[in-house]
């Protein structure tokens, strides 16, 4: 029997497969790769040799404001070893520089004071000004235009009339943008609720390119590009985590020439392939990205990705959040089945994208595939079977359905982390 730890919020799930079912256990390389250096470290030496880009004390020089874009409560970004260095450096250039951090929460709630404190620690919030985005409410947003998309750029005020914007974040595989980071950091990030509405459209989630580690022909990161540029963003600091969630390299520099290389050295470390299975177990990388169904669709998505026609998924995703968006829940649940309901979602036009429509649109098309079992022991069980999925409330249990449908003698592989892999499905043995 192999016993293989899934991450699960703070900790972990453990689940016991015959030995005789296993295909294999498949990780980015990043997951267990130690650090050269503390984190600290290794963002200072990055911020010391800038790519394609003066260094950012440089950039400050003669400012009379900056901003720094940072990401919200439900991305892993290690805030207290980027930000720190990075308020020091704009400072050595210019210490009456009046600086602002932007959280960026695109379309998601906004950070509570408990789970800013935990991002950034004391010290940042007791002496920095921050301000939490609302991309629902007109006062805080300028439009700059059209996107190459058609949908209207609508992007945080304080973010277009400062004098330097930066942001900071960190690059993973994304199941619909390619990689995160870089770009996203403005759209979706501080965008107005109608340009990320445009973005993330039925047509754009359906794109075969619209997947993890593409980038090349996306629709959604041309469009990313665009607003980043139009923006102003002249300068990032975003870092790669381990399993950990500990900095293992660091990118800074030119908003788009560093994200490129962060985005390939990603690219290198975690792209996996993946034999035909009939059950694949995978995790949303534990806290905070497993905290509510909604993330936990991009593990889901990975699984996709290396599964084998009518494999059985088994996601391990705490979410203590619920379902993580109401318009997302309602959309599954009014559903008679996930294929009326992908029917339904591909014949949206752009201007009438509603709210949480991509995911639904991911989640149902997956569904379509394959039976999810959610293993969460803080779900209400009818609240999952409401959204189509299947609950479980252990390792044990899910694994017992899936070989309850699939057969004793099923092939089971194990992707730990969705998110932190760019999967592959190897073909079926002639």
């Amino acid at each position: 029997m192999a016993m293989i730890k899934v991450p699960y919020g703070r900790g972990h799930l453990e689940f016991a497969v015959p030995t005789e079912n296993l295909v294999g256990v498949f990780e980015s390389r990043l997951s267990g790769s130690c650090p050269s250096a503390p984190g600290l470290a290794l963002v200072e030496q990055s911020l010391a040799e800038p790519i394609g880009s003066p260094v950012a004390s440089v950039l400050a020089s003669g400012k009379r404001t900056a901003v720094i874009i940072a990401s919200d409560h439900t991305r892993p970004v290690p805030s207290q070893a980027i930000l720190p260095p990075l308020l020091q450096e704009l400072r050595r250039g210019n210490p009456g520089l009046e600086i602002t951090i932007l959280i960026a929460t695109g379309m998601h709630r906004a950070s509570t004071n408990a789970e800013l404190l935990e991002k950034f620690g004391p010290e940042v919030m007791a002496n920095e000004r921050i301000v939490v985005h609302d991309s629902r409410d007109p006062s805080q947003l300028v439009n700059l235009g059209v996107l190459p998309s058609g949908g209207q750029l609508w992007i945080n005020r304080i973010a277009v009339e400062t004098d330097l914007l930066l942001a900071e974040g960190f690059i993973e595989p994304h199941f619909f943008a390619g990689f995160s980071g870089g770009r996203k950091s403005i759209l979706p990030g501080i965008a107005g609720e109608a340009t990320v509405l445009a973005n993330h459209c039925a047509e754009f989630i359906a794109s075969p390119q619209a997947r993890a580690g593409i980038l090349d022909g996306n629709p959604m990161h041309r469009d990313m590009v665009w607003a980043a540029r139009q923006a102003g963003l002249a300068f990032i600091v975003n870092v790669v985590i381990n399993g950990s969630k500990q900095v293992v390299q660091a990118f800074s520099g030119d908003p788009f020439a560093a994200h490129a290389a962060g985005c390939e050295f990603v690219r290198s470390q975690c792209q996996v392939k993946v034999p035909p299975a009939d059950i694949i177990i995978t995790g949303n990388g534990g806290y905070p990205l497993d905290q509510n169904v909604y993330q936990a669709v991009k593990g889901m998505s990975a699984a996709e990705a290396a599964a084998a026609p009518g494999a059985v998924i088994i996601m391990a995703a705490q979410c203590a959040d619920g379902h993580g968006g109401q318009a997302f829940h309602d959309l599954l649940a009014s559903a008679a089945s996930p294929a009326e309901l992908s029917q339904r979602l591909a014949g949206v036009p752009q201007d009438q994208t509603v709210a949480d429509q991509w995911e639904s649109q991911v989640l149902a098309r997956i569904l379509c595939r394959h039976q999810v079992i959610l293993v969460s022991q803080d779900c209400d069980p009818d609240m999952v079977r409401r959204m189509h999925l299947q609950p479980a409330s252990s390792a044990e249990e899910a694994l017992g359905m899936a070989f309850a449908r699939q057969g004793r003698d099923a092939r089971v592989a194990v992707i730990p982390d969705g998110v932190a892999v760019i999967a592959e499905a190897l073909p079926a043995a002639p």
